[in-house]
């Protein structure tokens, strides 16, 4: 039996579900991830992508943020793909019990996913950080260079995690709980070197961990089953 083979009998035999995934779970809907060959990090900017998603550099040089925010990480005319849909079918067919992502897309929810747990948050959503209004990402391609509150004039932040912050502790706390009571958890799609978020597989107790990713990662030996493909080959193979 192949390990694709074995990892189709596992899904079909499990009913509690979690998927854990980063970057190369949308890499196939055409975003770039930040460390493949072509990726975010070795594109050509004034400064370094780790520098311009910083607290500090954010608050330091917001128009700067806002210029490369807007050209690199908001994606909306973004489709989502097989792993993405199929996932939601698993989640729909009552075998899914939650998503954990690194992402910021927004394409697990646009695929039909309802019980997605945003660990790094959204470029969907951004708030006013003086009066907590809510602006859209269409607010923000389409506003002024440093975006700034309607109602009350104050500065306006995507709801996502940059470097030098914390994680949301609700969402940690949750994934957290998904993934220790998962009876299979899927690993995919993730270098696996990005903390606190890359941690949370030490959490799960039980004997299907299955880690998809086309590189080695530092915890290919705790996988029960490893298979270095890429998500896509992988999930099209699932039948629901």
């Amino acid at each position: 039996m192949t390990a694709i083979e074995q990892f189709l009998e596992m899904v079909k035999n499990s009913n509690n579900i979690v998927f854990f995934g980063g970057a190369g779970v949308s890499t196939e809907s055409g975003i770039p991830d930040f460390r493949s060959v072509d990726g975010l990090y070795n594109q050509q900017y004034d400064y370094p992508p780790e520098t311009i998603l910083s607290h500090t550099f954010y608050r330091k040089n917001t128009k700067e943020f806002y210029r490369f925010y807007r050209n690199k990480m908001i994606c909306l005319d973004v489709e989502p793909n097989i792993t993405h849909i199929k996932l939601a079918q698993l989640e729909a067919a009552g075998k899914c019990k939650a998503v954990v992502t690194q992402n910021i897309d927004g394409l697990h929810q646009k695929a039909g996913s309802k019980n997605v747990l945003e660990l790094h948050g959204s470029t969907l959503r951004n708030y006013c950080e003086n009066c907590g209004e809510f602006y859209s990402a269409e607010d923000i391609l389409k506003g002024e260079e440093v975006p700034k509150c309607s109602k009350c004039g104050g500065g306006v932040k995507p709801d996502v995690v940059l470097y030098e912050e914390g994680l949301d502790s609700k969402t940690l706390q949750d994934s957290i709980y998904y993934i220790s009571h998962a009876d299979l958890l899927i690993v995919g799609g993730t270098s696996l070197s990005v903390y606190p978020a890359a941690g949370l597989i030490d959490y799960y107790k039980e004997n299907k961990l299955v880690l998809i990713n086309k590189s080695a990662t530092p915890m290919d030996k705790k996988a029960d089953l490893l298979i270095q493909e890429g998500l896509g080959t992988v999930f099209s193979q699932i039948e629901i």
